[in-house]
């Protein structure tokens, strides 16, 4: 609430001030405990049209039972409810051709009748007029015929998304299905194009999928995109167990073109500009990464850039992903400077290079930790706030079941190096009767301290399969090469380009879920054409990092 004016003010930049259609308080609690002030148990939500070429369907509610006890008293033989609609109407002009006699009545001066004589007569025919005691016709509109009443901007019959509702996941801001089905019934129509860029649990996503509508939903968290992927997944197979029309989707992740955009460089410069704009931003982007990861910078290596907690840091390419030959590169410094600790951040690191690598440099001495530069280093805000986590590199292991024309995949192993804190820090700085979750060197450990300072130790992980919330598979990746459209700096025409990757089609998966917390891990036996092929399997983890492993197989 505090921010509506705000919000109001940025729309009407955004549509014009013209374009506001409605202001709609929504009742999302019935009481709340505000101290110094009325409790606020309302939300707001702007209804905003670009243009007047909007699409609009009136949305209706069931009349309530004391409403249709006080207007819908009478029964026909059938024992329909109807009630009566007087059958005359005001009179423009003369009237014309709606003023006449009627079984021996005429309307009032002031009133014609509401229907041409045509139109009375087939209603009499079909018994849809009564007759009052002084003979004025009147028709009987019975209630199930009625729509209902249409919904006003006052919505107080929709509650929230309480902790027993089947629909609840656990999501913090997690809205009623029945909300945006209102919303979305209203301004679009089946084939229409929903979009909602702060998607959080997918109720829109969920609501438009079943309601036949197209959607785009996108959000910066990966706990709300990895939420809204199961919740789709279950909308997918709910629909097809009713018998109904789903749609396939994917999951695009845009932090690459973002990194791109970070490091372009304007083409209207010369060339040396150029050179010099590109150097500069490539200065700033290390020293972005390095104040998210709270390393010094340093400057007197070839492949190391800062430092941090007694080891060296190498910062991978913005646009690319760290291959082996990056890797052996720092290996082959480490051996020269005699560096035996090393972080290296990566926002995408080649496919296959670990463990083999960190195995290799291992055995002569050097530790290698590889880190996922998160999205997160380009909101300044949380770089600022320290929030910005860089997770380890996960790895898997899996195994292929060839049987005739047909594959399947087990997933035999998922080796996690997270590290978020230390066991030690934690029991140093606890305090009595308090405790903390700590994740240390793979393992997820609960530290307490009880009233008397005796310090105690459980351990959350017993088994690698605790760290996995979600797998999938596809079974011929490469086939579906990812496409983008850009347009062309000479002729500004718009071109199809293939960025170089492909896009992973979910064709198998197994999850978690708050109600079944089981775990498949061989999936089900997939036909395909014989020949080679790539495999790829996918891994979420309860963190919510995706990690990805491709086999090739002949079948």
């Amino acid at each position: 609430m505090a921010v509506n004016a705000h919000i109001r003010a940025c729309l009407d930049e955004v549509f014009g001030t013209g374009a506001h259609r409605n202001e709609i308080i929504w009742r999302r609690a019935n009481a709340h405990n505000d101290p110094g002030k009325f409790g606020i148990i309302t939300d707001t939500i702007h209804y905003y049209a670009k243009s007047e070429r909007n699409v609009w369907n009136d949305v209706f509610v069931p009349y309530s039972q004391e409403y249709l006890d006080s207007h819908w008293q009478q029964r026909d033989e059938t024992g329909r409810r109807y009630r009566l609609i007087p059958l005359d109407a005001p009179r423009h002009g003369n009237g014309g051709n709606l003023v006449y006699e009627w079984k021996g009545k005429w309307p009032a001066k002031s009133r014609t009748w509401a229907y041409l004589r045509e139109k009375m007569e087939e209603l009499e025919r079909e018994g849809r007029i009564a007759y009052t005691k002084t003979g004025t016709p009147c028709l009987k509109r019975y209630m199930d015929e009625t729509l209902g009443q249409p919904i006003q901007n006052l919505w107080d019959d929709i509650p929230p998304v309480n902790p027993m509702a089947i629909e609840r996941l656990g999501y913090a801001t997690q809205k009623p299905g029945a909300l945006l089905e209102r919303i979305i019934k209203a301004s679009s129509n089946e084939g229409d194009l929903i979009a909602d860029f702060f998607c959080g649990s997918g109720t829109t996503a969920a609501v438009a999928e079943k309601l036949g509508r197209k959607w785009i939903a996108s959000d910066l968290g990966k706990f709300a995109i990895h939420t809204t992927r199961k919740r789709m997944i279950g909308v997918q197979r709910q629909l097809k167990v009713e018998g109904k029309d789903y749609r396939a989707f994917e999951i695009l992740n845009l932090g690459k073109y973002e990194r791109q955009h970070y490091i372009g460089v304007n083409p209207d410069l010369r060339e040396e500009q150029k050179q010099q704009q590109l150097a500069a931003k490539e200065t700033a982007f290390l020293e972005l990464i390095l104040r998210a990861y709270r390393a010094e910078k340093v400057a007197q290596f070839a492949c190391f850039h800062g430092k941090k907690a007694g080891r060296l840091v190498a910062v991978g390419p913005v646009n690319l992903p760290v291959t082996r030959l990056f890797v052996e590169e720092i290996i082959l410094e480490c051996r020269k400077q005699h560096v035996t600790k090393v972080d290296i951040l990566g926002f995408e690191f080649e496919m296959g290079l670990f463990p083999n690598v960190l195995d290799e440099a291992r055995a002569i001495g050097i530790d290698i930790a590889p880190k996922y530069i998160p999205a997160e280093v380009f909101d300044r805000r949380a770089v600022e706030k320290n929030q910005v986590v860089f997770h380890d590199v996960s790895f898997i292991e899996v195994k292929p079941h060839i049987k005739g024309n047909t594959v399947a995949v087990e997933l035999t192993d998922f080796s996690v190096f997270y590290s978020q804190d230390s066991i030690a820090n934690a029991e140093a700085t606890l305090k009595d009767k308090q405790s903390k979750i700590v994740v240390e060197k793979g393992q997820i450990v609960r530290v307490s301290k009880d009233k008397g300072g005796v310090i105690s130790r459980e351990q959350l992980t017993q088994h690698w399969t605790d760290w996995i919330d979600y797998w999938s598979v596809d079974f011929d990746f490469e086939n579906k090469r990812e496409i983008i459209r850009v347009q062309s700096l000479e002729t500004g025409e718009w071109e199809e380009q293939w960025t170089g990757d492909y896009i992973f089609e979910n064709e198998w998966q197994s999850f978690r879920t708050k109600k079944d917390r089981s775990l498949k891990l061989i999936s089900v036996f997939q036909e395909v054409i014989p020949g080679r092929r790539k495999i790829a399997v996918k891994v979420v983890d309860i963190f919510g990092n995706d990690t990805m492993a491709i086999v090739e197989v002949r079948v």
